[in-house]
């Protein structure tokens, strides 16, 4: 349950950060409403690849110590 709470909370963070910024950059409630949406859209899409490319680097270089979690 705790870690529920804790990515709900990470999420809504990540959504406030990027509302306030586009907002503020853009004068544009909508916009910054959409990149407030899209945000967590594309990191929760995007991440996984990315974790997969360093896996990928790492196991090039002979590396296969794992990286911290985040």
């Amino acid at each position: 349950m705790q870690l529920i709470a804790f990515k709900t909370s990470q999420i809504l963070v990540h959504m406030v950060i990027s509302f306030t910024l586009t907002m503020t950059f853009t004068g544009s409630m909508a916009v910054g409403g959409l990149a407030a949406v899209l945000e967590p859209i594309c990191n929760v899409t995007l991440m996984p690849l990315h974790d997969r490319l360093w896996e990928w680097v790492r196991h090039r270089q002979g590396a296969h110590t794992a990286f911290p979690a985040h």
